[in-house]
């Protein structure tokens, strides 16, 4: 089945994803056989077909159905997923009493932990056909000076810190981690 996104981590790789790979990915957005995508992209059938194997192996792409095409069996494959995400890999913790919440590296760590632990948990979940329950907090803000980045994190910090305090049940079965950081809004007109 097609998701919207897909969660992998290095090692489901089996081997990396070339540009070539990313480029025949994309075309599989809609199902189609090598030569379809070969014709697309100017590469060989032969050359195509090996690399479709190997995002198959790797879980990137998933037969659809097989026809009788001249003679041989035509394979029409798709992308597993429209948006393929690689697990950042964290090794070792932050020491948290190194942690400095202005830090980017302390913002870095913590979303790649939390996008682990949520990829991880995803999978459990959808193996025991449930789903996991998870929210979402998004915002922008503008800031006039930059001590009132300090000023805003530390009320937020608070009120976060209220909100945790209202609603924590020790005898909740399930516990939720909250995250919460701020980066500069990307300008799509300044290069990364």
């Amino acid at each position: 089945m097609s998701e919207a996104l897909d969660v992998l981590r290095e090692a489901d790789l089996r081997g990396s994803l070339s540009p070539l790979r990313r480029r025949i990915l994309a075309e599989l957005r809609e199902p189609a056989s090598a030569t379809v995508v070969a014709g697309r992209i100017g590469q060989s059938r032969q050359r195509v077909n090996y690399h479709l194997r190997e995002l198959e192996k790797a879980g990137l792409v998933e037969l659809v159905e097989t026809r009788p095409r001249r003679g041989r069996i035509e394979r029409i494959v798709r992308a597993t997923a429209r948006t393929v995400v690689i697990v950042p890999e964290v090794v070792g913790e932050v020491p948290v009493d190194e942690q400095d919440r202005f830090a980017v590296e302390t913002l870095l760590a913590t979303t790649a932990q939390a996008f682990g632990d949520v990829a991880a948990m995803r999978e459990r979940a959808r193996d025991a056909g449930k789903r996991l329950v998870t929210f979402t907090v998004s915002a922008e803000v503008g800031f006039a000076e930059p001590s009132d980045i300090a000023r805003f994190a530390d009320d937020l910090a608070a009120r976060v810190a209220d909100l945790a305090a209202t609603y924590d049940s020790p005898q909740a079965r399930r516990r939720y981690r909250v995250v919460v950081g701020g980066f500069p809004t990307p300008n799509p007109s300044e290069p990364a």
